[in-house]
């Protein structure tokens, strides 16, 4: 009898690849079941017309995008300053988070009187203590919908004031900006780090996370200054800037995940420039989770424990084209900026999403993504305003 024991040995590693292969088919094919392929909500705002933007002193760079940017912006904020986070359904809201990237960008470009009507909204809407909602109607009331108060708003809040000081009376808002403050100081805990609250993942969390602490790292930075600024002593600011950083550091370092021993989130963009003095660890964090994010696409996805789906979303590749800009990688700022350009809605705005196909989904415009790729712009022109240590 012949002993064919050699050659099924030789054939198991090809069906165990096999079998590997299938399993890991299986999987993809369940996976793309479970998230199917999302579509545009809309091409743009309905009868918009791109202006020339003449109030606004445009970047050297990308100008048609950041114009379109502009417009959709002009769009989108609404007589007394309520700035939507875009003009459908759910998005025809205002975040104190996208309102305050909003100003901001205003502010990079020369736009004070536009920033300052968003201020304006915020500060009647401002919670006279407590956190932010996490979204207001337009005619400021907040709705019933479920949502948390986000406790990042008060920092996000801080830092768009601070960055815009050198055009605003920050004076008008200091109440605001001194509530803010005490927020964040009232929520910090024993251990440095703040309570637990939901985030841009707009989800309730169990535990806390990177993208309510640095937030709140920046807020602090910008308040000092603008307290410095107008004259007003608040020791319990400093304080507590020096608790969370400690704690920041200690928790959540060496790679700045998203939560405490979590995976890898898009937020850790926001520990360094332009919401944070460099640092060398923060660096290599925020390119190693880049890296690790990055989607076949081309572009980003929040978050490693997010929709393992293959889309993008625009804010958060464009926070890490900020990030590349206010830290000298002009390179990787402009490739992530063309790859925005290439893949807006045929009316040339910019898309909440690009999904596995290349193409465009979500809500377009979204407020936040045309916000981040005006100060991306900027920042590659000149080095925008960092808050100090």
């Amino acid at each position: 009898m012949r002993d064919d024991s050699a050659r099924r040995i030789r054939f198991y590693p090809v069906v165990v690849i096999v079998l590997l292969l299938a399993f890991l088919a299986a999987g993809t094919a369940s996976n793309l079941e479970r998230n199917p392929q999302p579509g545009l909500v809309a091409e743009g705002i309905p009868g918009q017309k791109v202006p020339s933007a003449t109030s606004a002193h445009l970047p050297s760079q990308y100008q048609g995008m950041v114009r379109q940017a502009l417009a959709d912006l002009d769009a989108l904020t609404l007589p007394g300053g309520a700035t939507l986070a875009g003009w459908d359904g759910p998005w025809r809201f205002v975040w104190p988070r996208d309102a305050s990237f909003v100003a901001a960008a205003r502010c990079s470009v020369g736009q004070y009187a536009e920033a300052s009507s968003v201020f304006s909204f915020l500060n009647r809407v401002r919670p006279a203590s407590g956190r932010w909602a996490a979204r207001y109607a337009v005619d400021g009331s907040v709705p019933v919908d479920g949502r948390e108060p986000q406790l990042d708003g008060s920092g996000w809040v801080l830092w768009a004031s601070w960055f815009c000081s050198s055009g605003l009376d920050l004076s008008v808002y200091w109440p605001m900006l001194q509530e803010s403050g005490d927020q964040i100081v009232a929520s910090l805990g024993r251990d440095g780090l703040p309570a637990v609250s939901p985030d841009y993942w707009e989800r309730p969390e169990s535990s806390v996370t990177l993208g309510t602490v640095a937030p709140l790292l920046t807020g602090l930075r910008a308040g000092l200054a603008i307290a410095a600024q107008l004259g007003h002593e608040v020791p319990s600011w400093q304080g507590a800037l020096d608790r969370l950083s400690a704690a920041t550091d200690r928790v959540f370092g060496p790679d700045y995940p998203r939560t405490p021993g979590g995976g890898l989130d898009a937020i850790v963009t926001v520990l360094g420039p332009p919401f944070g003095p460099p640092r060398v660890e923060v660096a290599d964090a925020i390119d190693h989770t880049r890296n690790v994010l990055t989607q076949p696409n081309g572009g980003v996805t929040p978050g490693e424990s997010w929709r393992a789906d293959g889309v993008a979303w625009t804010p958060q590749t464009t926070l890490f084209a900020l990030s590349s800009a206010a830290r000298g990688d002009r390179a990787t700022a402009e490739s992530l900026l063309s790859w925005l350009d290439s893949h807006r809605t045929r009316t040339g705005a910019i898309p909440e999403k690009v999904n596995r196909d290349l193409q465009p989904a979500g809500e377009a415009p979204l407020g936040w993504t045309s916000a981040l790729v005006i100060l991306t712009a900027a920042a590659l022109d000149k080095p925008l305003p960092i808050p100090a240590a």
